[in-house]
């Protein structure tokens, strides 16, 4: 007859880290699902004439953007908010999303904020930048000395 010696403080602890570990593999997989709080890609492209900045936000609508310029930064912020509620015969089932992100750009001194424009389309905000009109220099004008 072989002798077995038990460990219960082991065995618990074992018990213990596999417990902490799935729940921790769980939560670590749910949390790296899409919370709704991101900063999104921006692509900025300087043209001749403006400046243009892209920002990826795929799946808002116009209406959930915010763009405003103040003292020279610009602000660009996105929040929506969903609920889809499905009720059946004994249980109703709720779900809840939200994303937002909110990005500042400081503009370069030669912008003209008063003109900027901004479009959604497909998933891309696009804001353009218009540049100033550089001032024509005048030519040197020679003077002659009488």
């Amino acid at each position: 007859m072989a002798i077995i010696n038990w460990r219960p403080v082991e065995r618990s602890t074992n018990l213990s880290r596999w417990m902490d570990d799935l729940f921790n593999d769980r939560m670590d997989r749910m949390m790296s699902t899409p919370t709704g709080i991101s900063t999104p890609a921006v692509n900025v492209l300087e043209e001749e004439d403006r400046f243009e900045l892209h920002v990826a936000a795929p799946g808002l609508k116009k209406n959930d953007f915010d763009v405003q310029v103040e003292n020279g930064v610009l602000s660009v912020s996105a929040e929506r908010e969903e609920e889809e509620k499905k009720e059946e015969d004994n249980f109703t089932r709720r779900e809840f999303s939200y994303t937002s992100f909110h990005r500042q750009f400081t503009l370069p001194e030669n912008v003209e904020d008063e003109d900027i424009k901004a479009e959604y389309e497909d998933g891309v905000l696009k804001i353009r930048i218009p540049k100033k009109e550089m001032e024509v220099k005048k030519q040197p004008k020679q003077i002659e000395i009488g």
